[in-house]
């Protein structure tokens, strides 16, 4: 009986749970990591979410022009899939929808509000985060990953954009996860593993395209170099490889863009971007070739100016150093340079295969590549852009550290590692400096620090001899070394959490003004625009040159980015009476979004149901204000700038013949833009003018609109041209 009993009470005790087996492997992680690996990892991960979904709906629509494609995809399937700006599908977008799709369907699932839009993105930006995380952790070990993942997550326009809902966030991700699958695919010992990595990396690549379009083609240099040089297999096998993965690359994108180039136009809506309604015409044109060259028919400005550069900044190699980029993502550049290169040099004698070298030449040459690109572009260059290069600065650094930290009892490593920390901490003055009235003492804290760390390194190999100091040593060491790296870009991605971004072109941190460049450091609405260095609702975002909304800058004066913007065609400013998408009665403008009144919703609201368009206006972020507040179709005439020319005056006269469109409401860009699109300028400017003396209008909540099923009455001869006048005040 005894021995009955002790067996029965024994057997508990031997059998755990598998549910708690398989929770404490987890959290346990890889038999080599330390313990605290993987609680550091979590760690990580509900910070960098924290920070991107902190008061995220303080930001509103974010970019209303993609909030609506996304309400609009919620709609109607046929807009989902072409990323149509309504549920009328009149035009697309100026991108493909694959960002779209995300946030289409997060709306489909959640309803249309503010997180459902923004939410993907902040998820996006962790994922990132996480796979940026572990590809550096498998060839450098736990802490080179975590400070990886954390230069990342805090990078200032990384904290942007995955709080944004511009297709900057997915295209990031989609980038960071086919660099790990290239860099999988050089560890893998077996041709099927190899292979499967590489095809899901080319899978990505097209994701990529279907995204932000060529783009996504500045790192697939880097991708095929890294396997070229450091796969395992002979070099005809690892050939054949790449050009099965740029097929998948091809399919995974080729097949969507086959769609819209086959089906006739009458049947889809209108390519927006594009001057020749074709997909191949805006990846090669408005958003290709004319990137680089400046020569973006349809933009807001389409030559090289007599200064070498066009209207979005003077190019060259310091172009990213400038006011306008610098505090976005270049505050780890000089250590990213220093450790970089360090690094390269010490497994210089290296096996061919190692996946450690490769990584960090997969990053450094996706750094290197892309920052070129971005540093001579001519063509229509954003900060936001910039965070194309946030990952491979974060991963450079981490590796590079990590290989140096190895070699510090050398007089190379320990001089490299000090060299980084003094240029890291003396560069993070300089861009604290431009922003004089963002805490002033954070500068010097940074500069003492990272210079008290700095020879810190270099005693530490000239005083081996203390080994029970030592630990405590390089601990303190290092601390401050990290701390005078990442303080200063934290605290600037801390000010981006808790701002809030609308518009075209958001920007990270406080206002910039002075230093190597002139810019703009935020536009659109700020929760604190009444603090100084902040830019709210009066002017492009500070620094040289700041414009008031509602006035155009004429050519020659000082603008955003050191460079004027043309005159609008139409009465007004950049936004009308409102500016830069100020109220104004509803007028909107280029920038940001219309805001209508109450009485002009409830007037479009009214017999919503029996029109395809409830109403059309000229530019997307005019239609985009109506829209989001009525959750009904409104025809964007002309696409983004008012250039596009859809519809045409006979195109638009048809669908008011047919009882398609119920108003038209006027705006600011009515005209389009004097300084480039051919008869796209005519086309919006004649719809204007047609139903200006076809139809009579009302102010409604501060608006003018015509209602075009009221054709106003006829004139005779003798008043034609007083009522006309009339008609178009």
């Amino acid at each position: 009986m005894t021995s009955t009993c002790s067996a029965s009470s024994a057997a508990p005790r031997a059998e755990a749970p598998a549910s708690s087996t398989a929770v404490a492997r987890w959290w346990r992680g890889r038999e080599q990591d330390p313990a605290w690996a993987r609680p550091a990892l979590l760690g990580l991960l509900v910070g960098t979410a924290l920070l991107y979904l902190w008061d995220l709906s303080g930001s509103g629509w974010g970019n209303a022009f993609y909030a609506a494609a996304a309400q609009a995809g919620s709609r109607s399937w046929e807009a989902f899939f072409f990323g149509s700006s309504d549920a009328g599908n009149s035009i697309t977008v100026d991108k493909p929808p694959a960002s779209l799709w995300v946030m289409g369907l997060s709306v489909r699932l959640f309803g249309l509000s503010s997180w459902s839009v923004l939410v993907p993105q902040a998820l996006m930006g962790v994922a990132s985060v996480w796979l940026l995380h572990g590809s550096v952790r498998r060839v450098a070990g736990v802490p080179a990953g975590l400070l990886a993942g954390l230069a990342l997550a805090v990078t200032p326009v990384a904290a942007l954009m995955f709080r944004y809902d511009n297709p900057d966030a997915l295209l990031v991700l989609l980038m960071t996860g086919a660099a790990v699958a290239v860099l999988r695919a050089v560890e893998a010992t077996r041709t099927s593993a190899q292979t499967r990595w590489l095809l899901l990396a080319g899978v990505l690549v097209g994701l990529g395209f279907l995204t932000k379009q060529l783009q996504v083609l500045l790192v697939v240099p880097a991708f095929g170099a890294a396997y070229l040089l450091a796969g395992r297999p002979p070099v005809g096998r690892r050939v054949g490889q790449l050009l099965a993965a740029g097929l998948a690359a091809l399919v995974s994108a080729g097949w969507w863009v086959a769609v819209v180039e086959l089906v006739p136009a009458g049947s889809r809506p209108y390519v927006g971007g594009s001057q020749d309604d074709s997909f191949l015409g805006l990846t090669f044109g408005y958003n290709g070739f004319g990137r680089l060259t400046g020569q973006e028919t349809g933009s807001v400005g389409t030559t090289v100016g007599p200064t070498g550069f066009g209207h979005w900044g003077e190019t060259g190699a310091l172009r990213l150093l400038g006011t306008a980029f610098g505090g976005q993502v270049a505050w780890l550049v000089p250590a990213a340079l220093v450790l970089g290169a360090t690094a390269l040099w010490v497994l210089r004698r290296a096996p061919r295969t190692s996946p450690l070298r490769a990584a960090l030449g997969l990053w450094g040459t996706w750094l290197v590549t892309t920052w070129l690109v971005f540093s001579w572009m001519s063509g229509i260059f954003h900060p936001y852009y910039t965070v194309a290069l946030a990952p491979a600065v974060a991963a450079v650094v981490a590796l590079g550290a990590a290989v140096v930290w190895r070699v510090r009892g050398t007089w190379l490593g320990a001089a490299a590692l000090a060299l980084a920390t003094a240029l890291t901490a003396a560069w993070a003055f300089v861009l604290l400096t431009r922003s004089p009235e963002y805490y002033p003492a954070l500068k010097w804290l940074v500069l003492v620090v990272g210079l008290a760390a700095a020879p810190g390194f270099v005693v530490l190999r000239a005083l081996p001899e203390l080994p029970r100091l030592a630990r405590t040593a390089v601990l303190s060491v290092v601390g401050a070394a990290v701390v005078a790296s990442l303080a200063a870009p934290t605290a600037y991605a801390v000010d981006t959490a808790g701002q809030a971004h609308t518009g075209s072109l958001p920007s990270a941190g406080p206002t910039a003004s002075g230093g190597l460049g002139s810019g703009v450091a935020r536009a659109g609405g700020s929760r604190h625009a009444s603090q100084p260095g902040r830019t709210g609702h009066g002017g492009w975002g500070g620094g040289a040159g700041q414009v008031p909304f509602g006035q155009a800058p004429p050519w020659g004066q000082a603008a955003p980015f050191g460079q004027a913007l043309p005159r609008l065609g139409g009465t007004g400013g950049l936004g009308g009476t409102g500016g830069l998408g100020g109220p104004g009665g509803g007028g909107g403008g280029l920038l940001s979004a219309t805001r209508p009144s109450a009485e002009l919703v409830r007037v479009l609201e009214r017999d919503a149901s029996r029109y395809r368009w409830v109403a059309a206006t000229v530019g997307s972020q005019n239609a985009a204000g109506y829209q989001l507040a009525t959750q009904d179709p409104v025809m964007p005439v002309g696409g983004f700038n008012g250039t596009d020319p859809s519809p045409t005056l006979a195109q638009f006269q048809r669908y008011v013949a047919d009882g398609d469109v119920h108003y038209f409401i006027p705006s600011a860009t009515a005209g389009g833009f004097t300084g480039g699109g051919g008869t796209a300028e005519r086309d919006s400017t004649q719809i204007r003018t047609w139903v200006e003396a076809h139809f009579t209008s009302e102010v409604v909540g501060g608006a003018t609109v015509y209602d075009l099923t009221a054709p106003a009455p006829p004139v005779s001869s003798s008043s034609a041209s007083t009522d006309l006048g009339s008609a178009t005040t």
